[in-house]
This record gives structure tokens, C-alpha cells and sequence, in this order.
């Protein structure tokens, strides 16, 4: 049997109602909205971390070619380590306008 609470589980921690989601969701897109620093400094670590292992997986993945992680991988694989890098130096800014 299931019950519809009418509650959002977040992966943060929390639930939210329904309504709660609908407000942020509006607020996100409204003209009023700025993104703070810390916001998007996760959105950053979470990109540079996100590349970093999509990078490996497919030098993992690509079984049949051999030689290893080239040049071009090395310079993507410095970014994505440099973009998690800046995201972790905007963390500390807390909720000041980016």
C-alpha cells in the first residue's frame, strides 16, 4: 500500500512539501533571482567532478584503443581539477550575489 504524504525527499537532507518546490522552482526563474557565491560554487565543484570521471570512464571504457590518457585528456583532466579548484575558493563566500 502506498501513501502520497505529499512531501519531496531531498538527497541534501529534509523534505519539502510540494508546494515548497513549486515556490523555489518560481523564485529560481523570477527576474529577482541572483546566484550567490556558494551556489555556484557547487555548481562548479560538481561540473569539475562530473568531467574529471566522465573523462576516466572513457579512456576506461574505450577498451580497444591503446596508449593511454593523450594530451588533449591530461590538458581537459587540468581543467576539470582547476574548475573544482575555483568552486571550492567561492564555498567560504557564502551568500553574497555572484
Amino acid at each position: 500500500m502506498h501513501y502520497d504524504t505529499g512531501y519531496v525527499y531531498v538527497v541534501i537532507g529534509g523534505k519539502l512539501r510540494i508546494s515548497q518546490v513549486k515556490r523555489r522552482v518560481q523564485n529560481f526563474f523570477s527576474a529577482e533571482f541572483t546566484l550567490s557565491k556558494r551556489m555556484l560554487g557547487i555548481l562548479l565543484i560538481s561540473g569539475g567532478i562530473l568531467g574529471f570521471v566522465g573523462i576516466l570512464m572513457i579512456d576506461i571504457l574505450d577498451v580497444g584503443r591503446e596508449g593511454g590518457i593523450g594530451p588533449a585528456q591530461r590538458l581537459a583532466l587540468g581543467g576539470c581539477i582547476a574548475l573544482t579548484l575555483l568552486g571550492l575558493t567561492l564555498l567560504p563566500l557564502g551568500k553574497t550575489p555572484a
